[in-house]
């Protein structure tokens, strides 16, 4: 490190600060130096009363947020004079903070316990501010206690993370929560001017006007980005939750990293002490357990995977906090001892991370040796990432890649180059690494009775394997250990390889052993080992997984699908090395495990969101595919899975795109004339097609009808409004962006709106009441075919409650039979002509499983047909909008027999697993007629039998 030290001395008759420290200002941080040179008399002013060498108290916080949200008669400003002075006082001591942080005038505890109370200060002052604005027009919220007395409900907001522990820096977000004590209402009275509202409604105002005055960002900028996505169930749930309904999420839903979120909770101001200890009674039992927590190793274990798994996804070295041994890896390593034991140790129930670890430490469950290198990383790393912050006031932790900042920020951090820098950061990653890497370690071991995979019996293995292999297969495998690619692997890599590559030999004998396919698997496994050459931490996963890189030969050579989308997308292969198709997750589960990495995604960072969601989609899709090669589970599951992972990537992309709108331009008007909110949004996706009869496959596009129930000529709360349809619309178009886009790591689905209310001709978005009319007066009986297989998928309760009453009114109207089986007859014969195989196809003794007459569409429209036809009479067919239920449905009323309805229902269940296999094996749909002979002309028969048509009339 260099030896200059910038000068610390201030002029102590004006606390000014010298040229020399202008210029090391200039040097940190375009942002604070553009504040110094565009208000210089404002600046000398602040620091000749709150001058650089001196520390701030909270009382004198407290006393600046007073005076810069006052107006000119001195009295508290209205809204707009608030938020600008706010804006103002932050701008100001930012560019003191990061002036001091510079000069080193302030030690790192110093300067984030100042940032975290100044982020105190600003929240208790904007939940006061807004609660008095409230109150003036609702009254206060009131509930009814445990002793039947009328009491005033009272939030409390939980700061989490780094503001939690006091540990804010430059430009961190901060995550709240908002807990309020109980269900009521306000003590509104017409009479005095005021109207009484539930608690709840309260509660999210209070919510939505803290996050207001702080978040929002105007001309003057903002003063915290506020993040609320910690609260339970996250995005897209309620802004403020009580105390029972907050026990029952601990008790029920609670995962093991929303314990490692809430172990740095703290109330943020004042609170009665009674609602204090109750809180701290929900919480602390939550987080810590009293005996030694071994039930946390497996969820840590995960926990440290998905991290792992990021990391060799991004080979992110320029994330001090994300890549490997960076801040997070800090964290937890504190964390994870902090959850296991803080139960049984109360000095390691604490919230900083640094008297964590010296809590550990004293415990010693840390070594001192090891306690001295993680602090001193943690300190080093938290003072780079101020100054990585400091430059242009960005919430980011990446090494600047412009070398003029490079060097700036070296100069700042004290090192005399660049080079020197990035050596001290080395450094420190590895020390924190060699701890990371030893926490709720499971490194797999070959089974015992399997061929030793040391380099000493390779070339036996080898030797074996070519006699196995035909001469084609193995021309393949020395053209690939002669390619260029292979020459040219840096060292590291070709290290890696070659200690894989015993495992890849075993694996492929192993196969040929148990199924005699090892030469179908060859070529796909050197398409996947070209593939992830070149990300060769991929290769270290396949050497220290020998078990599970047996499994994935037999996957190769079943499915070129799977092998492909391995190939295309190498950091699928984690899923299949830790071998979760084991066990598929519900869709409570896939929500969690979404919402855990939605989490690691910044708020502003669509292209970081896109490509989770993306493969998050990949991810378990794939292990529904390995799921299905095993034949592990019936094809109805299979479906079910695949329903899920869509409705969860859906329902996240939807909580997400509505978050940005509000953020850009307020919440917009609801029919009832309140603001929606983000439990309420307005706005819901229905599922069509596949995807609402809940039969998707692997490569199925979505169906998708947008609805609203938002007041269309209403304009949004936010300084920059729009109009509730525009707001709509755009939410519409946010949503396709995310879904439909292609990234490089492809679409999440591709979507089909052509089923919306005039088809391509529409609306992207309409009204639940133009939706109905619609319905009622325009659609086309093929429209209402369609309508069966409808589903609400997710979005506003209200609004998709609403979709299931019309859907239920259309599809009950009165219909003859004989109306109904013509539309469904002329509709059928349409799609034959113009889907079905063609006449030498049919000459070569060929049949489509889907389009052809017998087959899967058959199926479908006898189920459509039947609901159309009989719903006015037995209301409880439009329950379901899948086949195997309605069919269930009908032979439950007496319909048609309960032979007729099982056998369609077996034929469908056929056919459904057969396009999943094909489908895996990329295979076409059009098939051997003699194979499925029987099928066919059961379903043919009973479509002449129902619909009194004959199959032969359709051709």
């Amino acid at each position: 490190m260099s030896s200059a030290m910038p000068s610390t001395t201030i002029n102590n008759q004006s606390h000014q600060p010298t040229a020399e420290q202008i210029q090391v200002l200039s040097i940190a941080s375009a942002f604070a130096y553009q504040i110094w040179e565009s208000r210089t008399t404002s600046c000398q002013t602040f620091l000749r009363s709150y001058p650089l060498d001196q520390t701030l108290t909270r009382q004198q916080i407290d006393d600046l947020i007073q005076d810069y949200t006052l107006d000119d008669n001195y009295q508290l400003g209205d809204e707009t004079t608030v938020m600008r002075g706010l804006r103002n006082l932050r701008n100001l001591l930012m560019m003191r903070w990061i002036w001091q942080d510079a000069l080193r005038m302030i030690e790192l505890e110093q300067l984030t316990d100042e940032l975290s109370e100044f982020a105190d200060g600003c929240i208790d002052f904007a939940k006061d501010y807004t609660y008095r604005q409230l109150v003036t027009q609702y009254g206060k919220p009131t509930f009814i206690d445990d002793k039947g007395v009328k009491r005033v409900d009272d939030m409390a907001i939980m700061a989490m993370g780094k503001l939690g522990a006091h540990e804010l820096n430059l430009s961190s977000d901060i995550d709240l929560i908002f807990v309020h004590q109980a269900r009521g209402e306000t003590d509104g009275d017409k009479a005095q001017g005021t109207r009484c509202i539930d608690n709840k409604r309260f509660m999210t105002r209070l919510g939505q006007g803290i996050i207001k005055l702080l978040d929002n960002c105007t001309a003057d900028g903002f003063v915290f980005r506020v993040d609320m996505r910690l609260r339970p169930w996250g995005d897209g749930s309620d802004l403020a939750i009580h105390l029972s309904a907050l026990q029952k999420y601990f008790a029920n839903h609670g995962r093991a990293w929303e314990r490692f979120a809430w172990l740095k909770a703290r109330v943020v101001g004042q609170i009665s002490p009674p609602f204090y200890d109750e809180l701290q009674a929900l919480i602390r039992p939550f987080v810590f357990r009293y005996y030694v927590d071994y039930s946390a190793f497996s969820a840590l274990r995960e926990m440290k995977s998905l991290i792992q798994n990021q990391v060799a996804q991004r080979e992110d070295l320029d994330n001090i906090k994300l890549g490997a041994g960076g801040i997070r890896d800090i964290e937890f390593i504190v964390q994870a001892f902090q959850l296991i034991y803080g139960g049984r140790h109360p000095q390691l129930q604490v919230k900083s991370c640094l008297q964590a670890m010296m809590a550990l430490c004293e415990l010693e469950y840390l070594e001192y040796s090891t306690y001295e290198q993680l602090q001193a990383a943690y300190r080093f790393l938290r003072r780079l990432e101020h100054g990585i912050q400091a430059i242009n006031d960005q919430q980011t932790q990446r090494l600047p890649n412009d070398e003029h900042w490079q060097y700036n920020l070296a100069c700042t951090l004290g090192f005399e180059t660049w080079d020197a820098l990035l050596t001290t950061l080395n450094l420190h990653r590895e020390n924190v690494n060699v701890p990371f890497e030893r926490m709720v370690t499971e490194r797999q071991v070959p089974d015992q009775e399997d061929t030793e995979l040391d380099h000493a019996n390779l070339d036996e293995q080898i030797a074996q394997l070519d006699t196995v292999l035909t001469e084609q297969n193995r021309a393949q495998l020395q053209t690939f250990w002669q390619s260029k690619m292979v020459a040219n692997l840096s060292e590291e890599a070709r290290t890696r390889l070659d200690d894989a590559y015993p495992v890849i030999v075993h694996a492929l004998l192993a196969h040929q052993e148990q199924q005699q396919l090892a030469n179908s698997a060859l070529p796909r496994l050197i398409n996947l080992l070209e593939a992830i050459c070149r990300r060769s931490i991929y290769l270290v996963m396949i050497a220290e997984n020998p078990n599970a890189t047996v499994e994935l030969i037999p996957m190769l050579s079943a499915s070129p699908w799977i092998a492909n989308e391995l190939a295309r997308y190498p950091v699928l292969l984690d899923t299949f090395l830790q071998q979760r198709y084991r066990h598929l997750p519900d869709k409570l589960e896939l929500h969690d495990i979404l919402r855990q990495r939605l989490l690691r995604v910044e708020p502003d960072d669509e292209e970081e969101l896109l490509s989770v969601l993306r493969l998050f989609k990949k991810n378990q899709v794939l292990a529904v595919a390995a799921s299905d090669v095993l034949a592990e589970r019936p094809i109805m599951k299979v479906s079910d899975s695949l329903t899920y992972i869509a409705a969860v990537v859906l329902e996240a992309a939807l909580e997400r795109a509505f978050a940005e709108l509000v953020k850009r331009y307020g919440y917009p008007i609801a029919q009832n004339g309140d603001p929606v909110t983000e439990a309420d949004c307005g706005f819901a996706i229905i599922g069509y097609g596949k995807l609402g009869g809940l039969e998707l496959s692997y490569s199925s596009d979505l169906d998708l009808v947008f609805l609203h129930k938002i007041k269309e000529q209403g304009m949004t709360t936010g300084e920059k409004s729009v109009s509730g349809m525009k707001f709509a619309a755009r939410l519409a178009q946010k949503l396709m962006t995310y879904l439909n886009t292609q990234t490089r790591d492809g679409r999440a689905y591709e979507i089909d709106m052509r089923l919306r209310p005039s088809g391509n001709a529409g609306m992207m978005v309409v009204s639940c009441h133009a939706f109905e009319t619609y319905q009622r007066e325009k659609a086309w009986a093929w429209e209402h075919q369609a309508l069966v297989r409808a589903r609400a998928i997710c979005g506003d309760k209200r609004v998709t409650a609403l979709f299931c009453d019309i859907r239920r009114t259309i599809l009950a109207l009165p219909r003859t039979l004989d109306e109904v089986r013509t539309e469904v007859t002329s509709m059928r014969i349409k799609m034959q002509k113009h889907l079905g195989t063609s006449q030498w196809q049919q000459q070569a003794g060929k049949f489509h499983l889907k389009q052809d007459a017998g087959g899967i569409i058959d199926i479908e429209f006898l189920a459509q047909f039947v609901v159309l036809a009989y719903s006015h009479k037995y209301p409880s067919l439009t329950k379901w909008s899948d086949n195997v239920r309605i069919f269930e449905e009908v032979a439950l009323l007496g319909i048609w027999e309960e032979q007729v309805c099982q056998d369609l229902t077996d034929a469908y269940l056929r056919i459904r697993a057969a396009t999943h296999q094909l489908a895996l094996a990329e295979q076409s749909l059009l098939v051997d007629e003699l194979l499925w002979t029987e099928t066919r002309a059961l379903v043919q028969a009973q479509w002449q039998h129902l619909m009194g048509v004959s199959s032969r009339e359709e051709e």
